[in-house]
């Protein structure tokens, strides 16, 4: 007989008062939890009158979000958030690049979003849409003033408006206002470029991210002014205001924000051999023999580091010239590549003073420092016997290795070779002082040598224009051949500085293109210069053509050419020397394919040239008012205009506040943020909060742009309430502990009265 059965009827009384006991306990909890649940609910549908409206506290970020401080302690305002989308068409030489960004609110109050994005350096930027619903609004140019007058205006009335401004050739402002909450604003920016050519290989570049940029002291004295019947008092002479806009950059433990999509369709001209990508894993689709599309193997990539499109030809050369035009008006606008025939005879080479500079500083921390000594250790070992050099390494100080530059034997070189491997990266990126020492020479007449300076760095400075008026002033007999290193370097000032220089610039953006793109530079630096190169056009009087003068070139580079002239017709002939060889060649200029945009690249590049030479003449006005006029003829955005877009009718309510924020930035890929900003503390709730934004967003961002998108998306409530399920588990915690002390109870009951009936 089992134990329950031999137990006494009396045993099992107490079972009824406490199965309702049980009942009564879960009836009631289940009323607690939908009140809680209730009373959560409408909580959350009324903030509380402590937060104003459009302010968040830690406690309240349940779904992942970029938070800057407010004025009241303990209080965020959400971020924007952005997403871009890249489509790049590129025609033989010629791409047409179109972004998308879209400026997401995920707030419940307006704000103003600020965006500062890279583009290419050459990149002629000149169209800007804003999307509204179902409307297009199309963005006009105008003098910078005037611009910014206009977007203030708008924004202040509380319509929507968009402004797009140039702080350096490569970076660019958006700033858009009035995003309403939960709303999302479209705006489309258009450029035209022209793909580089090196020898047999074409490139192209899109930047992602601008790397934060080092402000040096100022070098130059202030001068004071006496005006004429002061009494004997004068005033500091303002300097010329050079700084740059930097956006805020997120610490790499935060996550990743403003992820971008990006596709090219590429239309070489000739049969295509190899397609590839150094940096980003791609797909690429083949479509014939000339046409390939390539896009990101994954739909979205964080904005952290330059992507790169490299192709070469099937054939062992691609075609040596190619000649566009357009015609705009009352004018025919024309674009001419060639490469020049290199010489039948390659005299002996001269031995060198090479100068090699090293950027240490804390912003080449991590693989761009190894990258940077692995370059220049593999320089060192292909310095001939009758060769001499010098090693400079700077940060916020100075290190010349030797004297002067001395023999390249085994003993220097061996010294050389200690002193880089044990570089290390930190500090800031003083680079006017070592630029001065590179330049330094101690034999400016000595003929028999080739002094070369190979400048290794990121460029990541603000002071461009200081060290390009060191370049033109001191350069001498020497040759600047700057190298970026990096996933994001400062391409403007590379590219200007080797050509203020009268060298090239090569980028190395990963340890796999050391060797390559080294190789490079060195058969450069010992191959014979093209010089004294001139275009005669077949009528001068009336053709504009732009770089005038012609600048020399280096083994493999290609004469580019932007004219206008009234009619195209007749003969262009070049002309130039190798080794002291002459050479010539005639070109039809009537018979180019006819391409659009070809005026755009032609008042960029006359821009171009302007802006140099008041760089060289230390005037910067000097030239202002025929840029102004260029810009504003072409619809291109430059240092003196603007391209603004704005709304007919004010969206935002009277007496709303707009909330101003800079849109955060990701540090490049391989940058070490504590070198850089120095060890700064994150509060472990603020960083967990932030981690989850890139994760949480990422499928709605990569939602396709359309005109639909721009009235406003609600952000997907993924996810959970977290107080409200907090409250539910101690309820649930509290009605297990009671369940568990009756059954505790029922059972001591039971054994108690058990051991009673068995005496």
């Amino acid at each position: 007989m089992s134990f329950i059965s031999q137990r006494p009827a009396g045993a099992a009384q107490p079972r009824g008062w406490s199965h309702s006991l049980a009942f009564v306990l879960i009836f009631a909890s289940l009323i607690l939890l939908l009140a809680a649940s209730f009373i959560r609910h409408a909580h959350a549908e009324t903030p509380p009158a402590s937060i104003p409206a459009g302010l968040v506290t830690l406690g309240d970020v349940e779904s992942g979000a970029l938070l800057f401080n407010s004025t009241e302690p303990g209080k965020y305002i959400p971020a924007p958030l952005l997403a871009t989308d890249v489509q790049i068409d590129v025609s033989g030489p010629i791409a047409r690049a179109r972004v998308t960004q879209r400026f997401i609110n995920p707030g419940d109050s307006w704000v103003e979003g600020k965006y500062i994005f890279p583009l290419p350096e050459d990149s002629a930027v000149d169209t800007l849409k804003m999307v509204i619903g179902g409307r297009v609004i199309e963005g006009q140019i105008k003098e910078k003033q005037e611009a910014r007058r206009v977007y203030e205006e708008a924004k202040a009335d509380g319509r929507k408006a968009s402004l797009v401004e140039q702080q350096r050739p490569n970076v660019f402002t958006n700033s858009v206002a009035n995003i309403g909450p939960g709303e999302t604003i479209v705006v489309q920016i258009e450029y035209q470029q022209t793909a580089r050519r090196d020898g047999d290989t074409f490139s192209l570049r899109f930047p992602m991210v601008v790397a934060p940029r080092y402000t040096p002291k100022p070098a130059d004295p202030h001068f004071v002014d006496f005006e004429p019947g002061s009494g004997g008092w004068g005033d500091l002479q303002p300097r010329r205001k050079d700084s740059l806009d930097e956006p805020p950059v997120l610490r790499p433990e935060m996550g990743k924000v403003n992820p971008v999509s990006l596709k090219v369709s590429l239309d070489a001209g000739f049969p295509l051999g190899d397609v590839e990508s150094p940096h980003h894993d791609v797909t690429i689709e083949r479509d014939g023999e000339r046409k390939a599309a390539i896009a990101l193997k994954e739909e979205l990539v964080p904005a952290n580091k330059d992507f790169e499109l490299v192709w070469k030809p099937a054939s062992a050369t691609a075609p040596t010239a190619a000649l566009f035009r357009e015609r705009v008006g009352n004018e025919d606008y024309l674009l001419v590549m060639l490469t020049p025939p290199s010489g039948e005879v390659q005299p002996e080479a001269k031995p060198r003073e090479a100068i090699f500079v090293i950027d240490n500083s804390g912003s080449m921390s991590g693989p761009s420092m190894d990258q940077a000594k692995e370059s220049l250790l593999w320089a060192l070992d292909r310095l001939n016997p009758g060769d001499k050099f010098n090693v400079i390494r700077f940060d916020d100080t100075l290190t010349v290795l030797f004297r002067d530059a001395v023999p390249a034997h085994g003993e220097n070189l061996a010294v050389a070779k200690k002193f880089v491997k044990g570089l290390e990266a930190n500090g800031g990126t003083e680079m006017l002082p070592a630029l001065r020492a590179a330049l330094a020479d101690r034999n400016p007449g000595d003929a028999t040598r080739l002094r070369q300076v190979v400048f290794l760095t990121d460029g990541a400075i603000s002071n461009e224009s200081e060290l390009f008026r060191e370049i033109t002033s001191n350069l001498g007999r020497s040759r600047l051949f700057t190298v970026g290193i990096g996933s994001a370097p400062n391409s403007y000032f590379m590219n200007r500085a080797a050509e203020a220089g009268r060298g090239t610039f090569t980028h190395i953006g990963n340890e796999r293109q050391v060797v390559e793109r080294m190789s490079e530079l060195f058969e450069k630096l010992g191959s014979p210069v093209m010089t004294n190169i001139t275009a005669v056009w077949p009528d001068g009087r009336t053709t504009e053509s732009w770089p005038n003068p012609v600048p020399d070139l280096y083994k493999g580079e290609p004469v580019v050419l932007s004219a206008r002239m009234p009619e195209a017709k007749g003969t262009l002939t070049l002309r130039g020397e190798v080794a002291g060889e002459p050479w010539e060649v005639r070109l039809g200029v009537g018979k180019g394919d006819v391409r659009p945009g070809i005026g755009k690249l032609w008042a960029h590049r006359k821009i171009e040239q302007l802006e140099a030479d008041a760089r060289i003449d230390g005037d910067w006005e000097r030239n202002d008012s025929a840029i102004l006029g260029v810009a504003l003829e072409h619809h291109l955005v430059s240092r003196l205009t603007s391209l603004v877009a704005v709304d007919v009718t004010p969206t935002r309510p009277d007496g709303e506040k707009l909330t101003s924020k800079d849109m955060p930035v990701n540090l490049p890929e391989g940058w070490d943020y504590d070198k850089v900003f120095g060890e700064q503390a994150v509060p472990p709730a603020q960083r967990a909060a932030l981690q989850k934004s890139s994760a949480q967003y990422a499928a709605f961002l990569a939602a396709p742009a359309s005109a639909e998108a721009a009235a406003g998306i609600a952000l997907p409530q993924t996810a959970t309430d977290a107080p409200a399920l907090i409250h539910s588990g101690i309820l649930a915690l509290l009605l297990a502990a009671a369940l568990t002390a009756i059954w505790w109870f029922q059972r001591h009951w039971q054994t108690t009265a058990w051991a009673r009936r068995s005496r």
